[in-house]
């Protein structure tokens, strides 16, 4: 989305992201372009498994989420979020109450961890005091966020299919994708989309152009598949330009 904005010349004032979304908008919101976010996608996503391949005695989750961080840190480096080069902010849950939390100050690697740090796979992340999980459980799209950052014209990206879109892709794969056994990723992830989708409506509400690309075929691990996830991306924000341009017009 952001590279069909980029070759528009629409620009990108301020980002907000919350869970993968939010590793996407820190690293753009460093200045790197969207070519770089592709290439960045596209090697991490074949690194998946080794990135998860660091367990833990259960007690926040599965996985330390070590090697992520070493990741993040490879990636994002000590920048922190006062000096990147456009306003940036990424949303995590309040495990004990499920409120919203807003990191905007700090390490931004810090912040894009907390954010993403799936319930029971990866271990919660401790922030002022408090244990935070991936952001999707309390605010999927952020866009109330940006509002507040002062944001007056608002492009949203959701990638959280409805439960009409995920049936109809169920029954159009036929019988085989019925059959098959969700693996404990797959399960937590889809807790998550069950929990997350009644709030997204909400969190959609104020934007002025939602841009959802066709990923229900995409398995929520299938971090392989990052090209097509791209295309997919481009794809929805091309179809989407009439109205972009119109609006802002």
């Amino acid at each position: 989305m952001l590279k069909v904005l980029e070759r528009e010349g629409i620009h990108v004032d301020m980002v907000a992201g919350t869970s993968m979304g939010s590793l996407v908008g820190a690293f753009y919101a460093m200045g790197k372009d969207a070519g770089e976010l592709e290439e960045m996608a596209v090697y991490w996503g074949s690194k998946r498994f080794s990135l998860l391949a660091d367990p833990a005695l259960p007690k926040t989750g599965l996985v330390r989420g070590r090697k992520i961080e070493e990741m993040l840190k490879t990636t994002i480096g000590d920048i922190e979020f006062s000096d990147l080069v456009i306003p940036f902010a990424c949303v995590a849950a309040n495990i004990e109450t499920g409120d919203e939390v807003v990191i905007k100050q700090g390490l931004v690697r810090r912040g894009v961890r907390a954010s993403g740090s799936v319930p029971v796979i990866l271990k919660a992340v401790k922030w002022e005091g408090r244990y935070l999980v991936d952001g999707a459980l309390a605010t999927p799209v952020p866009v109330n966020v940006l509002k507040e950052m002062g944001a007056d014209f608002i492009i949203a990206v959701n990638t959280t299919p409805g439960v009409q879109e995920r049936l109809r892709e169920v029954e159009a794969r036929g019988k085989e994708m019925k059959a098959k056994e969700p693996n404990i990723l797959n399960i937590v992830m889809q807790m998550i989309h069950i929990i997350g989708y009644r709030g997204l409506k909400s969190s959609l509400a104020g934007a002025d152009v939602v841009i959802e690309p066709r990923v229900t075929y995409i398995g929520w691990g299938d971090f392989h598949r990052a090209h097509e996830c791209i295309l997919e991306g481009k794809l929805a924000a091309q179809a989407s330009l009439p109205e972009i341009r119109r609006k802002l017009a």
